[in-house]
């Protein structure tokens, strides 16, 4: 599996990252056995960017990931993780999560994008996951914290990586604008990028994608399955779109755009992990995998053939916009890349 460099930053992500959410038992419980299985298979797979969050799980993501990962020799594999939510005692726990994690709610969270709460939130971070360092630290949502997360959040984070602390620095938001003002007005290397830039949304052509060409900047694209209608070779009725169900006429694009991808020989699935890639800003695409047959399709899926003349019919076709750059093939040419992983 290839990787490409964080722009201006010595830190190299597999093109397929694994997103940590679901083993944080996102929506549902993930089996501690299943959640290894899926590090497991991931590292098999050649995957070497893991993410995780404090968020998730309530710190679970974070335990299950460094437990995973304390085998394997640090200097091989990239994790980040977030702040922004510090979890502190939740003094009136209701016995379950509130926020969609099936986990036992004796911690909360509390908003703080000062820098102390980054400085702390990096170090509760380090103890839950046993790891010596993260290589990545995104401030996690900060849509009504602006101000905080501008002014003193991100320079400390700046400090830390001036300091070595940490390799890289950014935000991940599921709005593009305020990702935009990131790149623009702050020293964040690199942003997490949710769902902006899909198959069936490529709005961020008009904000983030730009803004990083023009300061040398990254973007992870995360969500590219949109909340799961591009994620079956043909989309059903009551499939979700940015986490509601999706209204018919999205459906109806995704089963066009599914036709077109049968013709040239491959699959909606694979076309949508493959498409944010051929952007020369997106370094990466975090994929949430909650079990080894997850890892193994989507990487499975990533590692097949997407003909460039799939972008092409698909921009005839007005199924993606005129300005989408794509490259003759699906990947980024080889001399941007480094070597494939061991």
């Amino acid at each position: 599996m290839h990787r490409r460099k964080i722009h201006r930053t010595g830190v190299e992500l597999t093109e397929l990252g694994f997103g940590a959410s679901v083993i944080g038992n996102l929506y549902r419980t993930t089996p501690a056995a299943d959640a290894a299985a899926a590090l497991d298979t991931a590292w098999d797979a050649g995957i070497r960017y893991f993410d995780t969050a404090p968020h998730y799980g309530l710190g679970l993501s974070e335990q299950r990931l460094g437990a995973a990962l304390h085998r394997r020799p640090r200097d091989a594999y990239v994790v980040s993780s977030k702040v922004g939510r510090l979890l502190v005692p939740n003094e009136d726990p209701r016995g379950v999560d509130s926020e969609g994690f099936v986990v036992r709610d004796d911690l909360r969270r509390q908003w703080d994008f000062s820098r102390d709460g980054v400085l702390r939130s990096i170090e509760a971070s380090l103890e839950r996951t046993g790891l010596d360092r993260l290589d990545l630290v995104y401030l996690h949502d900060p849509d009504d914290h602006w101000r905080q997360a501008a002014d003193e959040a991100m320079p400390a984070l700046a400090d830390l990586r001036d300091q070595g602390v940490i390799g890289a620095i950014g935000a991940g938001m599921n709005q593009s604008a305020m990702l935009a003002r990131f790149l623009r007005e702050t020293p964040a290397d690199v942003v997490m990028l949710a769902g902006r830039y899909t198959l069936l949304d490529q709005s961020a052509l008009d904000d983030v994608l730009p803004a990083a060409e023009e300061h040398g900047k990254s973007v992870v694209a995360v969500g590219v399955f949109n909340s799961g209608l591009l994620s079956r070779d043909r989309p059903a009725d009551g499939m979700k779109y940015d986490y509601q169900d999706a209204p018919p006429h999205l459906v109806a694009r995704a089963r066009a755009i599914a036709d077109v991808c049968t013709a040239h020989g491959t699959t909606l699935p694979a076309a949508a992990i493959a498409f944010p890639l051929t952007h020369p800003a997106v370094v990466n695409v975090t994929l949430g995998m909650r079990n080894a047959e997850q890892v193994a399709r989507n990487a499975h899926l990533h590692m097949s053939t997407v003909p460039g003349a799939l972008w092409d019919d698909l921009r005839a076709r007005e199924l993606l916009r005129d300005d989408v750059p794509v490259p003759d093939g699906v990947h980024a040419p080889a001399a941007e890349r480094s070597p494939q992983c061991p």
